[in-house]
């Protein structure tokens, strides 16, 4: 689809620019946890009516975040929003019915009862909410360790040592375990990827 709304600009680019001038972002409420599959939808919607040129985009906001779970490093993208889906469009009546009419979707959010209409985002806001989309977010550690947990170390000068979780630092993604080594209880740093239960 983003070919075809490549194409269609390139094809038409006045007849994009012309009916695009009055588009705005709005905030549309979906259903907690299937925000892409009610964006896929609307998306298949908007292409089965020929709305492309009114309705331009549906986002769901998301950000790739690194997360090591069970020794692995895995990316994973996370819903920045839940329960919320952008979407850039002219809000004309044809626009707005199909919208509220999508499974999934519960309505628009700032509904003016004035006009009728959403209220849309201001630009600003837009540019930031996007942006923050695409910044790397440094790694976030889910540990299974807990104090006074039995643990092997599986890599390092002290690979094949057995000992006990003496502290855990989710913050650094480290425990500090106590191995026995020389005979004595010695505490060490380990991080998440070096250890695991017994």
């Amino acid at each position: 689809m983003a070919e075809d709304k490549e194409n269609t600009k390139k094809m038409e680019p006045e007849k994009a620019k012309k009916e695009n001038k009055d588009a705005k972002w709005y905030i549309v409420k979906a259903i907690s946890g299937k925000e892409n599959s009610t964006a896929l939808l609307l998306k298949q919607r908007i292409s089965a009516t020929g709305l492309d040129d009114i309705i331009s985009e549906v986002v769901v906001p998301t950000q790739d975040k690194i997360v090591i779970k069970k020794g692995k490093k895995e990316t994973k993208n996370e819903r920045i929003f839940p329960g919320y889906i952008l979407v850039h469009m002219n809000p004309t009546e044809e626009a707005l019915h199909l919208v509220r009419n999508t499974d999934g979707v519960q309505g628009f959010i700032g509904y003016n009862q004035r006009t009728r209409k959403p209220t849309p985002l201001k630009e600003h806001e837009v540019k930031g909410i996007l942006e923050f989309t695409k910044v790397k977010q440094a790694p976030t550690y889910q540990s299974k360790f807990n104090i006074n947990d039995t643990v092997k170390v599986n890599d390092g000068p002290f690979k094949e040592f057995i000992g006990t979780v003496q502290e855990v630092n989710e913050a650094k993604g480290q425990v500090t375990v106590l191995l026995s080594i020389f005979g004595r209880e010695t505490p060490v740093q380990l991080d998440f990827l070096k250890v695991t239960h017994i």
